[in-house]
């Protein structure tokens, strides 16, 4: 294997570095969907012949069916990336009817790379996905098409630095240690995979691995029926790429874990900050409040640890965890919307702001901001789950339902999944199914992780399923939780909209003696 490939062009004032995915001009990095990019980097890699359009739909698109007019659409983009246009053609030429070739002058960066220290403590972590191992040709869809896949997918999230396919594939059979790999392209992890048949199925089995130490992080099997690639290879991205980004930030706070505090980074401290967050109880919120602002602290300009400290604050005033829910409640606002002007694109960011409206009791005013995050990364459970969420308060139950079990889809360990269930509990309930939602959601309330509130929608259904022995334990285990709690806190953070579903709500909350 030849690890001394250029990772870095010069093309003008503007350099296109493989190794980060990413194009700068005079330092700063210009905005760009990852087609554009993955389209701009095949075409001045390959700047000595022209790229036909079946070759740029097949690296690019994985293969799959597209549109000229969407080929069309990637390359005006690219050209106006480098302040090229259609009709000058200065750097990017169209050879109608065959492909386009790259035909700017390039300044090829150092044909030695380097080994690149891997400080994960002081940036964002990094992934490289490389091309699976398979002897079948007829499994590519599988073996390349994934992990094409996922390079796209995960450069939606802001949490990590994906290398470039062109950077990435070029270690296709590699058997050598991956800390190679790590020191070459610069990077803390590395996703491999094997894809094989076994009888009418196949089976792909993938890992997560440490580039530092070659240690495994994550690993987990997929298996599909041959007759059903396209679906297979659907079902692997979706599942891959959200539970990456929680396996990920959950190594990254162990790591955090073992430095002292005075060496902890803003990325280090943010991912300490989620550890605490997601346990959804009154002093770890208070723990992950305090990593977010240390994060914001040591970089203020760090979208997402204002996004952070949104979503600490937002708890706070939802759970009623301060005594001023009103004054966490603008705080909660204020963060978000600074994490969106420093990152508009920030799907975490997107989805605080839309939450921030939920405690003015504005839910229709959230909705345009859970469906930005949701179009920015859409196998974004949590921002999935939301919507699920605003549409149980809308009384729009239908949708609420397949948007808890799609987010459920999405991310089968989320931290968020017992708020999933309980929301689709309740729908199924809200929807006349009461006896099916009430088991739904005592399940969801049994969860260690799961709020009071939780508790009380669970007694909710348990009136509604008219089962008395669930009203009496969940009606006792709500006074044990919070003897202060009342109808009105319940009905202030989940904001039925008026009219009989909200009439049936009280009348439960009432039964219980709430």
């Amino acid at each position: 294997m030849l690890l001394s490939q250029v990772m870095q062009y010069r093309v003008g004032d503007h350099v296109l570095d493989l190794r980060r995915f990413e194009v700068r001009k005079k330092g700063g990095v210009l905005p760009a969907e990852p087609q554009v990019l993955s389209l701009l980097f095949l075409l001045v890699e390959n700047r000595d012949r022209l790229v036909s359009k079946d070759e740029l739909v097949e690296v690019v698109w994985g293969g799959r069916a597209i549109s000229d007019s969407a080929i069309s659409s990637r390359i005006k983009s690219a050209r106006q990336l480098l302040s090229d246009d259609g009709e000058a053609q200065r750097l990017i030429r169209t050879i109608h009817g065959k492909g386009f070739r790259f035909v700017g002058e390039v300044l090829a960066g150092e044909t030695e790379i380097p080994e690149i220290p891997s400080d994960r403590n002081g940036r964002k972590p990094s992934i490289a996905v490389l091309p699976f191992d398979c002897e079948d040709a007829g499994l590519s869809v599988i073996s390349h098409g994934v992990p094409h896949d996922l390079i796209v997918g995960l450069s939606r999230l802001r949490s990590l630095t994906v290398i470039a396919r062109g950077s990435s594939f070029r270690f296709r059979g590699w058997t050598g240690d991956l800390s190679q790999i790590g020191s070459t392209l610069g990077v803390d992890y590395c996703l491999t995979g094997t894809v094989h048949r076994a009888g009418a199925r196949v089976v792909v089995a993938v890992e997560l691995v440490d580039a530092r130490t070659s240690s495994v992080v994550w690993g987990e099997l997929y298996e599909g029926t041959l007759d059903k690639l396209h679906e297979v290879r659907e079902n692997i991205l979706v599942q891959i790429v959200s539970t990456l980004e929680l396996q990920i930030s959950h190594h990254e706070a162990e790591t955090a874990r073992l430095r002292s505090p005075d060496d902890l980074s803003a990325w280090s401290c943010y991912h300490l900050g989620l550890q605490h967050i997601f346990r959804f109880n009154r002093l770890d919120n208070e723990h992950g409040l305090r990593y977010f602002e240390q994060a914001v602290g040591r970089d203020p300009t760090f979208s997402q640890a204002h996004a952070g400290v949104s979503f600490a604050r937002f708890q706070n005033a939802f759970m009623r965890y301060s005594a001023d829910a009103e004054e966490e409640a603008k705080l909660a606002r204020r963060a978000a919307e600074t994490a969106i002007e420093l990152d508009e694109q920030d799907p975490t960011a997107n989805l605080m702001l839309g939450r921030s409206f939920w405690l003015e009791g504005a839910i229709v005013s959230s909705v345009p901001w859970l469906e930005r995050a949701i179009a920015l990364s859409p196998n974004y459970a949590q921002a999935v789950y939301s919507r699920a969420w605003t549409d149980m308060i809308l009384c729009q139950g239908e949708a609420g339902q397949q948007n808890a079990r799609a987010a459920m889809r999405l991310s089968p360990i989320d931290p968020l999944r017992y708020a999933m269930i309980a929301t689709d509990g309740f729908t199924q309930a809200m929807l006349g199914d009461e006896a099916t939602g009430a088991a739904l959601v005592d399940r969801a309330a049994r969860e260690p992780r799961a709020h009071v509130m939780i508790a009380v929608m669970a007694a909710i259904c348990q009136v509604w399923a008219e089962n008395e022995q669930g009203i009496c334990y969940w009606a006792n285990e709500i006074k044990s939780r919070d003897p202060q709690l009342t109808a009105n806190v319940f009905l202030t953070s989940f904001p039925f909209k008026d009219g009989p579903l909200r009439e049936r709500v009280s009348a439960a909350l009432s039964a219980i003696g709430v």
